[in-house]
């Protein structure tokens, strides 16, 4: 009897790329239904007591009628939902974390929930670069000018002119798969690299590993890649901005909890940052009227650092290769509540 799966996916993650993947790590015999939730033509939002997801519950509880699989981005894996689907066992999320599962309630209805970490690490970073070159060049600002019919001459001053990336001195805090992938471009383009990561070890020869103070003291360009946890909300605040040295950037592409955007506008306001670049807010879509959208020498994109063919084809296979073990009976690579198997 073959096994009934769900491709929830969207307009990223697409659902060939999700039923594709799966079919290439498994020969099992596996009968596969589509729905394709909104997002990102629709933004994320929360639904029920999960975060981030797409879709409603009811369209959900209908598709998975019959269902024991499921493989997604975006579905709200709620308690109801759980306890109006009693056939599935693994729900598999294309994320680098599965925010949108309520993970008590899968446990206790013995529903594995599998996750995608590093999807999107080289996406990331690749835009985390471009992102400071945007802020330490103003190419953002230089390329609206040249729209608007303005030949800004003045922004060639050597009191408008920002550092060089070959010989500054860079502060990443965080370095896990994105960090450490900045870390290694910014190494190869001549910067001096500092890491401030109470997890890490050793870096070889492309980071020295410092304190925060210490870090700040030196850091002519800041980028954020920690995670969000208690310590860190909020952990880059006035005090810190102000530590840095006159002139400095800011780059974050992280998660918006991590920084102080209030005191971010302020610190360029008053001139002690040369510039700053952004992907991620405290509040997204950024709301009509934020600060966000009148601050100088602010680059913002709206939250697609990871947007990129490969990670939409990396979380596919990434996550196929856990349906697989789940078909075989195998322990999964990335599964958010090992528990959950036991409970079943």
């Amino acid at each position: 009897m073959s096994t009934r799966v769900l491709a929830a996916g969207d307009h990223f993650v697409l659902n060939r790329l999700l039923v594709d993947a799966v079919r290439a790590e498994t020969t099992a015999d596996l009968e596969f239904s589509e729905l394709t939730l909104p997002w990102p033509v629709v933004p994320f939002g929360r639904v029920a007591e999960v975060d981030e997801a797409s879709g409603t519950e009811d369209e959900l509880i209908e598709a998975l009628q019959g269902v024991r699989i499921c493989v997604t981005q975006m579905a709200p894996l709620t308690r109801r939902v759980l306890e109006a689907c009693p056939d599935l066992e693994f729900f598999g999320v294309s994320r680098g974390g599965p925010v949108n599962a309520n993970l008590e309630a899968a446990t206790e209805h013995g529903v594995a929930v599998a996750f995608a970490p590093g999807r999107n690490a080289a996406a990331t970073a690749e835009h985390t670069l471009g992102m400071i070159m945007a802020a330490v060049r103003r190419i953002p600002q230089t390329h609206a000018d040249l729209h608007a019919g303005l030949w800004r001459g003045d922004y060639y001053r050597y009191e408008e002119v920002g550092p060089e990336i070959e010989g500054s001195t860079v502060g990443l805090v965080g370095y896990g798969a994105v960090g450490s992938r900045v870390a290694r471009m910014l190494n190869a383009l001549g910067a001096t690299v500092l890491v401030h990561d109470p997890y890490a070890a050793d870096l070889g020869d492309v980071a020295e590993l410092v304190s925060l103070d210490e870090l700040l003291s030196r850091a002519q360009i800041l980028s954020l890649h920690a995670r969000v946890t208690p310590e860190t909300t909020g952990m880059i605040g006035a005090a810190e901005l102000a530590a840095l040295p006159e002139g400095a950037v800011v780059v974050n592409c992280a998660r918006g909890a991590l920084l102080d955007y209030d005191a971010l506008c302020d610190a360029l306001d008053k001139g002690h940052l040369y510039g700053a670049a952004c992907d991620v807010f405290p509040e997204e879509p950024i709301p009509a009227g934020s600060r966000l959208l009148t601050t100088p020498n602010l680059t913002v994109t709206p939250h697609l650092a990871g947007a990129s063919k490969q990670t939409a084809m990396n979380a596919a296979r990434i996550l196929a290769k856990d349906v697989a073990r789940h078909l075989a009976g195998a322990p999964l690579q990335h599964c958010a509540n090992p528990e959950a198997l036991k409970s079943r």
